[in-house]
């Protein structure tokens, strides 16, 4: 990768920028530079995260920006991706990303105190519609069947098939260039060797090996 570009990691709801170490490692070694970003999950809006993210890349300078997603952190992604000037967005892989909607979130809320513990970002994305997808933004999409995951306690019902929090359907992204399925849990993604393979694949070549 030339110097002039760098992939942000963007972790997702209740985690921490932390929770992405490995998988930056994973995705370094494929000869990336790579940085991870932690934002407030709960207490900010979505629009709120977006703008954040947008800045933080603003700071950046004239780097080619591509991002690796976690879950909500996609939703973030997309968020802030519109907003980055002509030529420095690259391209963006979503791991399980609840884009059409979150079968899980809206039972959370359904419990005593679920609108809190969800947060203002995932309750944002919840009430409003869904945006168009971004012009001329190459995005890849990985979803998980493992079935094992936080999904399984607040919605016994979820969709299959599923990775224990999002189901499949969930995950399909408007003018997505390549989707991929593979036999991982919501968590796991987060360190698995395949799934950081299958990601740098992407950000290689604009699609996923399938090897």
């Amino acid at each position: 990768m030339p110097k002039s570009e760098i992939v942000i990691l963007v972790h997702g709801l209740w985690l921490h920028g932390l929770a992405m170490r490995l998988l930056e490692r994973r995705i370094a070694r494929c000869g990336y530079r790579v940085q991870s970003y932690s934002y407030p999950t709960v207490r900010l809006s979505l629009s709120e995260n977006g703008e954040r993210l947008a800045r933080y890349c603003a700071a950046r300078g004239e780097e080619k920006i591509h991002f690796v997603a976690h879950s909500m952190g996609g939703l973030v992604t997309l968020a802030a991706a519109g907003a980055l000037p002509p030529g420095r967005l690259g391209r963006i892989v979503l791991l399980a990303p609840p884009f059409a909607d979150s079968y899980s979130g809206r039972r959370v809320q359904d419990f005593p105190g679920g609108t809190s513990i969800l947060g203002r970002c995932m309750g944002q994305w919840l009430g409003g519609p869904r945006p168009a997808t971004i012009d001329g933004c190459e995005i890849g999409v990985i979803a998980g069947t493992g079935r094992l995951g936080l999904g399984r306690v607040f919605a016994p019902r979820l969709p299959t098939p599923n990775d224990g929090v999002v189901s499949v359907a969930e995950t399909c992204v408007p003018g997505m260039r390549d989707h991929l399925v593979l036999p991982v849990s919501h968590t796991v993604m987060l360190v698995s060797a395949e799934i950081a393979r299958e990601t740098c694949a992407f950000l290689t070549n604009g699609k996923f090996d399938r090897q």
